[in-house]
């Protein structure tokens, strides 16, 4: 097998407040043509909220109902807890560790909230979302919800005391994610002790990118990756290892592109216009249902 080495390395965008409730870079779409929706489909958003203090506060900060259609959302929870509805009866609390996955496909209202116990406390706050596409045969399928609690993720114990890695979907070693997926996806969380690290081997073609949520580390003992900098891999070559110059969180991403059509409208990623007109039709007649803000 050949090295898969990185091919760009993102500084953290500027961040900004999406509601008043998440302060986030986004990474995916970004500035640069090399992460449009296309290139790194089927990874087709990426927001971080790096570490952020938010003070107590009575009112839990968050962000109102909006729709989702043609794709899910990912919500991987690293410091405090977030609360969250959706309008097909889908909904509870993220807590640190864990993972919400909901299928937004044909049509969901959603909103999100800090945790009221969180917010009355205060607190650090970190959290990444992700939107996952989905292939045209899959957009207009039920929406769906899927809770996935850290203690149901398959872990891997790693070589020398060097960490261990979560995966959330796809596989590591003999370890499966508890995630369902539409398209073979890859989501690993690798805690790795200062000094240790992790091999992984994806397909040439996947999509693939790595997010450092805490530390710093070294991928293929060459290139530095600092903490909230995201690395982009080549599409060629299978293999890299990741380093952690000191105790370190990495998110791990890899995923089949989805070579279909991308239209993509603010809360709707089809894959003609005529099908983002007809998303906006449906939410503005109600057919996302019902959900009070």
């Amino acid at each position: 097998m050949k090295t898969k080495n990185v091919a760009l390395v993102i500084t953290p965008p500027t961040p900004h407040f999406v509601g008043d409730g998440f302060r986030v870079h986004n990474f995916i779409p970004g500035d640069n043509n090399y992460l449009n929706m296309q290139r790194m489909n089927p990874f087709i958003m990426l927001d971080y909220n790096a570490k952020y203090y938010f003070p107590p506060s009575k009112k839990p900060k968050g962000v109102g109902v909006h729709p989702h259609r043609g794709f899910e959302t990912v919500t991987i929870a690293y410091k405090g807890k977030v609360a969250h509805h959706d309008s097909s009866g889908g909904g509870g609390v993220i807590g640190e560790g864990d993972v919400q996955w909901m299928t937004a496909a044909s049509g969901v209202l959603h909103k999100e909230y800090h945790e009221e116990n969180f917010s009355k406390a205060g607190g650090d706050f970190q959290m990444v979302q992700l939107w996952v596409n989905l292939p045209a045969k899959d957009k207009m399928s039920p929406p769906k919800y899927q809770a996935i609690e850290n203690k149901a993720m398959g872990k891997v114990q790693l070589p020398n005391k060097a960490g261990e890695v979560e995966v959330i979907a796809g596989e590591y070693e003999a370890a499966k994610g508890a995630a369902r997926t539409f398209t073979p996806v890859y989501m690993l969380n690798a805690k790795l002790q200062k000094g240790g690290s992790a091999q992984f081997s994806f397909p040439a073609n996947y999509n693939t990118a790595l997010l450092v949520i805490e530390g710093n580390v070294v991928v293929n003992n060459a290139e530095k990756i600092p903490t909230d900098y995201f690395a982009v891999f080549e599409n060629e070559g299978e293999i890299f290892s990741v380093k952690a110059a000191d105790d370190a969180v990495v998110l791990v991403l890899s995923g089949e592109p989805i070579n279909e059509p991308i239209a993509a409208h603010g809360p709707f990623v089809m894959n003609t216009r005529e099908e983002l007109i007809q998303a906006f039709r449906d939410f503005n007649e109600g057919k996302f249902g019902y959900l009070e803000d």
